[in-house]
């Protein structure tokens, strides 16, 4: 074993999870993780002994119903709205996966947020962080409040200004950690900590934590406390950008009932084709996880630091020393994923031709693919964020967010710097 993977290196330290962590490379060295991830990742949900002709891989069961022996008498599966053997397969898995018992799959991760909110009723409160993917914002603000569901955005990494929001009718708090697009980190363990001394005797709020950024191989919201982790599944877990979906994660059997209810009832139900799929995709998670972290952390690195860096006014990744959370991150982290955030000095214009200039990234919405994207969240993902919410947040103009991919990372630096080169030489 290389002194790397031993953590001897000189400007090694080891983390608070137990893992190396290499601040010269400001990587994580994978010497530790959530134990057995990688083998519940490739078998879990697939058992086949659970099928008469004991496939290796489960089979995409595509029929929308199922025969009964007898009327009234409902077998495991009857339709399958309600469940069905391809989303039972990826359910079990994700559920694994994310360290809980049960597992509820949705459409898509809007989808998935949507079983949650069905969850309240008119008159409850929630609690959320003000900086999170420009879907749940819009979903919140100009959907849900509509129904006499009351909504406060606060910025989460201020707890004291969070607590100061809680009411009575506080029904849901809902983190997102690493938060989109600006990748500041909940303090999961010390918010949980607060709602229960805030609630103490009384019925507690929901908990929800979307973990789309990190993913399951880098953090595991319910071993922090929460009620319930949500994912969007069309990203990372996924992994391929070819399937829509969400999925819901929990150790509640109370609410897992709850949920699977809402899952017939409202009906967001993701296709057996796309659990498939997603399955296949979640099953080399660990392996592309690795290789996103590498190559992020080697951009925001030169970027911060590297010949182009007069070009860049901030650089946000959380494995750098240079992020605020960063300490945090390292203790509720195992490591970090492909997205990185960053100020290009001018403003739109500037912003524009670089992402025009680009050839290697593609301009693009969405993230977590084994391809890397870039966009502009002002104009793109978070144009539905209104602007005076987006100024206070810090989504300028000339804010940019990478989805790096798995490609090799010197290749994606030379596109990165081809394109400065671009937009200042236009300049010149």
């Amino acid at each position: 074993m290389s002194d790397h993977i031993n953590g001897t290196t000189n400007g090694t330290t080891n983390g608070a999870n137990g893992h190396d962590y290499d601040y010269e490379s400001k990587s994580f060295l994978h010497s530790s993780h959530f134990p057995g991830f990688g083998t519940h990742a490739a078998h879990h949900g697939s058992d086949p002994d659970k099928w008469d002709f004991s496939p290796i891989v489960p089979p995409i069961s595509l029929s929308t119903t199922f025969k009964q022996s007898a009327p009234g008498v409902v077998p495991k599966y009857d339709y399958s709205r309600a469940g069905n053997p391809t989303r039972t397969a990826f359910e079990e898995c994700l559920a694994k996966m994310e360290g809980g018992t049960q597992a509820m799959a949705a459409s898509s991760g809007l989808a998935a947020t949507s079983l949650i909110i069905n969850l309240l009723k008119a008159g409850d409160h929630i609690l959320c962080c003000d900086d999170v993917y420009g879907g749940t914002n819009r979903y919140f603000n100009k959907v849900v409040s509509r129904f006499g569901v009351d909504v406060d955005m606060v910025d989460p990494t201020n707890l004291e200004l969070f607590e100061s929001k809680i009411r009575d009718t506080t029904a849901l708090v809902w983190l997102e950690t690493p938060t989109n697009p600006m990748l500041k980190i909940c303090d999961i363990k010390a918010t949980v900590a607060m709602v229960e001394r805030k609630f103490a005797g009384k019925e507690k709020p929901i908990i929800v934590v979307d973990n789309t950024f990190a993913s399951p191989y880098f953090q595991r919201p319910l071993d922090l406390g929460a009620t319930l982790v949500m994912s969007s599944v069309t990203k990372y877990i996924n992994g391929h950008t070819d399937v829509c979906m969400g999925v819901i994660v929990t150790k509640n059997e109370d609410l897992a009932q709850r949920l699977r209810f809402l899952q017939l009832a409202v009906g967001p139900a993701p296709s057996p084709f796309d659990c498939y799929l997603a399955l296949r995709g979640a099953r080399t998670l660990h392996l592309r996880m690795r290789q996103h972290e590498t190559n992020s952390l080697a951009i925001a690195n030169w970027l911060e630091t590297g010949e182009k860096s007069k070009y860049v006014s901030k650089v946000i990744h959380p494995g750098l020393p240079s992020h605020p959370q960063h300490e945090l991150a390292k203790r509720q982290m195992k490591g970090f994923s492909g997205m990185v955030s960053f100020v290009i000095e001018g403003g739109i214009a500037e912003a524009t031709v670089f992402l025009q200039s680009l050839k290697v990234f593609a301009l693009a919405e969405s993230l977590g693919g084994y391809e890397s994207l870039a966009e502009l969240p002002s104009v793109m993902t978070h144009a539905s964020v209104p602007p005076e919410q987006r100024k206070i947040i810090g989504i300028s103009d000339s804010l940019v967010r990478l989805s790096v991919g798995i490609e090799e990372p010197e290749d994606l630096i030379a596109d990165l710097a081809q394109a400065f080169d671009v937009v200042y030489a236009k300049k010149c």
